[in-house]
């Protein structure tokens, strides 16, 4: 790589990515803070663990139901506004959260704010090939998704104060959370229309020169995937390749949301713990997390390998559950957990350099959104396990091995797809271009 190509990618990657890490750090925070809010809304509003678990994952029903259309509608419509809407929309349902009377209200809330939020992350994705090279994609996807374990290192103290605010105004404490957890993403989502720039020929931030060397590299990448047999938008949804992405990702995603969505409550069913330390202590795992993604996505750029690095995530991550579950001792589990948060996290920067890999550039935009659909559903699946498997035990130890179960099953469909003839050129095209 050029001087000019490395200053090039050094100022897109300044001025892209911690916006969009921002911007997904309070949309991740307004899908998650719900466990939180469930250490005292679920007693005031009258949630079992059940209820709590099905009203958790119900958030990915209407999340899976319109992600695919989202980002076709974003690769039509353009980026900039579709990802404003996105975020307005979800900021307003989530503050909305603090009207929640039951069952049903919750319900309706978490279905509509999964409706809302679909297809900002693909988005994102597809976003980012589109001003990233190969080469560097990892990277870029690994710094952008440290938001979701930052997310929870800024959203766990946070959280855990803003429930201390309960009888102010006459308010709960986790009427509080929701309310001023939602209004960042709607000034955000203002911020998306005059901030973000749409394609690189459109970036007057950059020189005549850093446009031209970056829409070449595009463009040669561009060409060189032209030429290789691809998959169309329409053969897309057929796919084997494009199935067995999915499931590897649905595996590791119930491990990701069955943790983020019960790990306060978890963590308070080991400690006696005030609401502020609990939140502190579940920041742990995900500093832990952060470095992970920044250090597999890099080793995974350098190396131009994917599949190894996410099947060696998901086994990490499934030997951390396993050891939580048996685990008594507040710090050891919380250890153990770190673990698993690491892999779970880790694994985002090599997996979402694959589609593009073998996907023509209109099937990339609903070929990542069908995959992440995947995950999605696996979002709705997990949280509900670990709620009836509590309610039924008391223990989230049953829970926990449902989770590592689903991790090794993760690991060993990504080792078998190391061997699939359709990701072989690709991994070569890596490799020249990392050397």
């Amino acid at each position: 790589m050029s001087p000019l190509e490395e200053r090039t990618a050094r100022k897109v990657a300044g001025r892209l990515v911690p916006f969009l890490f921002a911007l997904y750090v309070v949309c991740f925070l307004d899908r998650v803070n719900v466990s939180f809010a469930a250490l005292h809304m679920n007693r005031d509003v009258g949630l079992s663990d059940a209820a709590y678990g099905l009203g958790a994952g119900i958030f990915f029903i209407g999340y899976a139901l319109f992600e695919v259309p989202s980002n076709i509608v974003l690769a039509r419509v353009g980026a900039r506004r579709w990802i404003a809407r996105i975020a307005i929309s979800w900021g307003l349902l989530s503050a909305a959260m603090m009207f929640v009377q039951g069952p049903r209200s919750f319900y309706v809330l978490r279905f509509l704010l999964g409706l809302a939020e679909a297809g900002f992350f693909p988005g994102i994705i597809y976003y980012l090939g589109s001003w990233f090279p190969a080469a560097q994609r990892a990277r870029a996807i690994s710094w952008f998704m440290t938001a979701i374990p930052i997310s929870a290192v800024i959203g766990g103290p946070v959280s855990g104060a803003l429930l201390g605010l309960s009888g102010r105004l006459g308010l709960a404490g986790w009427q509080w959370l929701f309310l001023l957890e939602g209004l960042p993403s709607v000034l955000l989502g203002i911020a998306v229309l005059w901030y973000l720039t749409e394609r690189p020929a459109d970036a007057t931030w950059l020189s005549v020169e850093e446009r031209t060397v970056l829409e070449t590299a595009l463009a040669r990448e561009h060409e060189h995937r032209s030429r290789r047999p691809h998959v169309s938008l329409r053969k897309m949804f057929a796919h084997p390749t494009v199935w067995e992405l999915g499931a590897i990702y649905a595996m590791a995603s119930a491990g990701t949301y069955g943790m983020t969505l019960w790990l306060p409550q978890i963590i308070k069913g080991v400690s006696a713990s005030s609401d502020f330390e609990i939140g502190v202590m579940s920041a742990i795992p995900n500093v832990v997390a952060a470095v992970a993604m920044v250090l597999v996505g890099r080793h995974s750029d350098r190396s131009g390998e994917r599949c190894l690095h996410v099947a060696g995530c998901a086994l990490a991550a499934a030997l951390g559950f396993a050891a939580a579950a048996y685990l008594s001792s507040a710090w050891l589990a919380l250890a153990a957990l770190s673990i698993a948060a690491a892999g779970l996290n880790a694994r985002y920067g090599p997996f979402w350099a694959l589609p593009s890999m073998f996907l023509g550039e209109e099937a990339a935009a609903g070929g990542i959104a069908f995959i992440n659909s995947f995950g999605a559903a696996a979002g709705f699946v997990a949280p509900y396990v670990i709620g009836l498997v509590r309610g039924a035990t008391g223990s989230f130890r049953g829970g926990l091995l449902f989770l590592a179960a689903m991790l090794l099953g993760s690991a060993y469909l990504a080792f078998a797809l190391r061997r699939r003839e359709a990701l072989q050129p690709v991994m070569n095209v890596h490799a020249m271009g990392t050397s």
